[in-house]
This record gives structure tokens, sequence and C-alpha cells, in this order.
């Protein structure tokens, strides 16, 4: 048993592990809130994006809906342990932490080594989407259709990519593949965008990797000072046998 001037010296580091670690919780909790919004978000506005990037690609969404539902209930979980000063449950707690940093690690990793297929898998579905399109608001033709209209560009490497397709040869080059509005393919075709999408929409997504790494990297090393905080506040407890008066 700790003698009662060592508890009183104790107590104020305690207390202040307790603080730190229940605005990093609070922030924590945030983080889930703001993927389940990013999540649904996806879900809503860019699922035909992800359709032509793989098949698969559209249960990012789901992922994401997931990981943040378990950040919430987790950081939520966080917050009642502090509060508690529960050792076994900050232990719990930072276990949880440092499974999720395990996840994510992998995911990055994972990402990283099969970029290559991505791009692969984008081209060949995007081209796919070409022959297959159709201009009734198929999912896959819309999404065509919106990145042509996004990026100011026409067909997979270039606007001959079109020539190919049958509703070219019925209908000419789609109203997406213009410069201007109201300019009609069959006539107008100067007007159509020289440029394919595919070099733009990769230029967009390299450009973009060094943001995402950077926030991912700042996302784990936020985690591991969490999974500390847990561990040193528990570690705290358990050694000086503290008691919430």
């Amino acid at each position: 048993m700790a003698s009662p001037s060592r508890r009183l010296q104790t107590k104020p580091v305690i207390t202040c592990f307790k603080s730190v670690l229940l605005i990093y919780t609070f922030i924590f909790w945030i983080t889930g809130v703001i993927l389940l919004a990013v999540g649904i978000w996806g879900k809503v506005s860019l699922e035909n994006y992800f359709s032509l990037l793989n098949e698969k690609a559209t249960n990012v969404p789901f992922v994401l809906i997931g990981t943040g539902t378990v950040i919430i209930l987790l950081g939520t979980f966080g917050c009642f342990a502090t509060c508690r000063a529960s050792a076994w449950m900050l232990k719990l707690y930072a276990m949880f932490l440092t499974l999720i940093f395990l996840v994510e690690l992998v995911a990055a990793i994972v990402g990283f080594v099969f970029r290559h297929e991505i791009k692969n898998s984008f081209k060949n579905n995007y081209d796919k989407a070409l022959k297959q399109y159709n201009a009734t608001g198929d999912y896959r033709s819309d999404a065509v259709d919106k990145i042509q209209n996004t990026l100011h560009c026409c067909g997979v490497t270039d606007y001959r990519d079109w020539e190919d397709t049958n509703y070219y040869s019925e209908k000419g080059f789609p109203k997406s593949c213009c410069k201007l509005e109201g300019c009609s393919p069959q006539r107008d075709a100067d007007k159509v965008n020289n440029e394919g999408c595919f070099i733009k929409v990769m230029t967009i997504i390299e450009s973009e990797m060094g943001v995402v790494a950077g926030i991912s990297f700042g996302v784990a090393c936020f985690q591991l000072i969490g999974i500390s905080l847990a561990y040193c506040l528990s570690r705290a407890i358990t050694n000086n046998q503290y008691e919430i008066v």
C-alpha cells in the first residue's frame, strides 16, 4: 500500500493523464464521426466512380461506415474507461487502439503494393464502360459522363476510343465529350475534347497520394499517442492503487 504522501503526489499526475486522454478520446471520437459521414457521402455520391475502379471497390463506402461506427463506439468506451479510472478497461482500450493501428498499417501496405493494379483495373473498366455506353441513364454510363464533364476529357486515352463503340457508329460522340455546352458532337467534331480521361484521373490520384499518405501517417502517430496515454494511466492507477473519491 502506498503512503498517503505518495498518493497525494500521484493524484495530480493521474488527473493530468486523465484530462489529456479525455481530450484525445474526444478527438478520436470526432474522427469516427467524420469517417461515418464520408462513408455515407461516398455511398450516395461516388458509388458510380467506385464501380469504374473495381467491382469490389463499391464496398469502400461500407468499409468507411463500419470503421467510423467502430471508432465511435470505441471512443465512447475509452471515455467511459477514463472517467471511471479503471485499469483493466484502459488496458482493453489500448489493446483495441493497437489492433486498429495494425489494421490501418496493413491496409496502407496493401494499397501501396497493389497501386499499379488499381490503375490497370480502372483503365480496363473505363474501356469496358465506353463499349457498353448508352445515354439512357445506365450507372456506368452516367459515371463516364460525369468524369468527362468534370475533367473535360473524352475516351480512355483520347477521343478516338469512342470510334470503336456502337454508340459512336449510331450517334457519334456523346455530349459529355463537347468542349462547350450546346455543341453537337456529330456536327462539331472540332469542338470535342481531345485528351483522354485515364491520364487525367491518374494525375489527380497521384497528386493527392502525398496528402493521403501524410494524413494516414498523422492518424497512425495520433493513435500511438492514445495507446501510450491509456497504458501509462492504467499503469499509474495500478501501481499507486488510486481510488476516485
